[in-house]
């Protein structure tokens, strides 16, 4: 007898506790770093409060830049373009296309 290769859904199982890729983890913790020092700052003027929540606010910037995609919307030029891309993806192209100074294309093949 030979052996087969049975698909299954593997979806999912490079998650981390079912909310977190391993690039979402990355960029939350990113965010969380830039909001600890926002934290230190405020903990020392004696608004820890505000410190937590701008810590907070900074984790999940982070994390919808590393999980979330941008939405595919025909009302806007930028969604337009974009539409079904990672939200870091698109940021990397803007800081390479500032930084470069040039023009950067992109080519789609259209069918007919």
């Amino acid at each position: 007898m030979g052996t087969y290769n049975l698909p299954r859904n593997v979806k999912g199982e490079g998650r981390i506790l079912f909310l977190f890729s391993a690039k979402g983890l990355i960029t939350t913790c990113i965010g969380g770093a830039v909001g600890l020092l926002f934290y230190f700052i405020f903990s020392a003027i004696g608004l820890s409060i505000v410190g937590i929540i701008i810590t907070l606010i900074f984790a999940a910037i982070g994390y919808a830049i590393g999980m979330l995609k941008v939405p595919n919307a025909n009302g806007l030029e930028i969604t337009r373009k974009t539409g079904g891309e990672n939200i870091d993806d698109v940021i990397k192209r803007y800081v390479k296309f500032k930084t470069n100074k040039k023009k950067y294309y992109v080519y789609t093949k259209e069918e007919k």
